[in-house]
């Protein structure tokens, strides 16, 4: 990977389909070659969305105060909003594409993120995402930090992952979160017992991310870079 931009879409609240859109928009130039790797990073408005694996008792059973979207990503349902950084990373992979590897380097890059807190990720067999382990002693569960659901399209990937830094975390006892019942979910500012803000974590999060898709050099860039013209038509 010889180029990475990190397109900041400001701290205002993305509506789900708006960034959605964007996504497949990107998507599609890069694999036309008309944008570089480009990872999208943002907070959206509260919404609920559901990956193919989404089971009906998944679901919330009542209103949950905001909207549920199906999507076509991988895993099941999960809540995005305010206080949490999401990233959609839309990268090219390398040949052979090993999407289980990919799914390892965004958990390295959360791992990663994380340990500059203090805090220990973990990886759980069977499930994706980055956890934090069950402490008895303080009454503590095992919990999820950070989600991951992923797609792979003509070798360029979408959706991503999000990490919980302060969002208000009574949105995920609505549903029952990637299908998981036996575990909770936290945030940065839970655990920590401070505020944890997204502007905080960004930053580190663009170094992680970087180095786990071996990007020498990256940049950064307010909105989305602007597509090149397709060869051949350049001066036309």
């Amino acid at each position: 990977m010889s180029e990475l931009v990190f397109a900041r879409l400001g701290t205002a609240p993305v509506p789900y389909h708006e960034g959605w859109d964007l996504q497949k928009r990107l998507h599609g130039q890069r694999v036309a070659d008309r944008v570089p790797d480009t990872v999208l990073l943002l907070e959206h408005e509260p919404v609920y969305t559901a990956g193919k694996r989404t089971g009906k008792g998944d679901r919330p059973l009542t209103d949950p105060g905001a909207p549920v979207v199906d999507i076509d990503r991988g895993g099941k349902i999960t809540w995005h909003g305010p206080g949490q950084l999401t990233a959609y990373p839309i990268v090219r992979l390398a040949d052979p594409i090993d999407v289980i590897a990919y799914v390892r380097m965004l958990e390295e890059a959360i791992i990663r993120t994380i340990a500059e807190f203090g805090l220990t990720g973990l990886r759980v067999e069977g499930r994706t995402g980055v956890w934090l382990a069950a402490d008895p002693a303080r009454g503590l569960i095992e919990r999820k930090v950070a989600a991951i659901g992923c797609r792979i399209a003509r070798g360029v990937g979408m959706h991503g992952f999000a990490i919980n830094c302060d969002p208000d975390l009574s949105w995920f006892d609505r549903i029952v979160p990637c299908g998981i019942t036996d575990a909770g979910v936290t945030s940065l500012t839970r655990e920590l017992g401070r505020d944890v803000t997204v502007a905080e974590v960004l930053p580190l999060v663009e170094r992680h991310l970087a180095a786990v898709l071996d990007a020498p050099r990256y940049s950064h860039l307010d909105g989305v870079p602007e597509p090149a013209e397709p060869a051949g038509l350049v001066g036309a």
